[in-house]
């Protein structure tokens, strides 16, 4: 699947809720269905600077397609991060840079996160597009 048919998939899922504490829920499922990050990624490095969780993201190049494994201390936060697994992951490097990742948005995401954790979002995507530049 490419981009946008990865977040018409996921729009789809979020207008399934009828309010937000639904839609959370939904989104911390999605973190805690994760695979276990590998040690070998959780260094200094691969922590996101800036969010209030500890949020660890790791990148690889495979058969020209960016795997990403991420996890954090926090269930909101890992199931933010598991967002971005789920739209980015397994996409070329300029795939994932010319994504369009303010689609995101369409939900209302950032409308109901404190602005911390909103922050955190625009952070996250930030540091997979530079992992995405770094190995195109």
């Amino acid at each position: 699947m490419n981009f946008n048919e990865r977040i018409e998939e996921l729009l789809d899922d979020m207008s399934i809720f009828e309010d937000w504490t639904e839609k959370y829920e939904f989104i911390i499922s999605l973190g805690r269905k994760l695979p276990p990050m590998p040690d070998e990624y959780r260094k200094p490095g691969n922590l996101i600077k800036g969010c209030q969780s500890r949020v660890w993201v790791g990148t690889e190049l495979v058969d020209g397609k960016m795997i990403i494994k991420a996890d954090s201390d926090s269930l909101i936060t890992k199931g933010l991060i598991a967002l971005f697994i789920r739209l980015l992951s397994g996409l070329s490097p300029a795939e994932i840079m010319s994504a369009d990742l303010h689609r995101l948005d369409e939900c209302g995401l950032k409308e109901h996160l404190a602005s911390t954790r909103a922050n955190a979002l625009s952070t996250m995507a930030a540091t997979i597009r530079k992992a995405a530049a770094a190995l195109s």
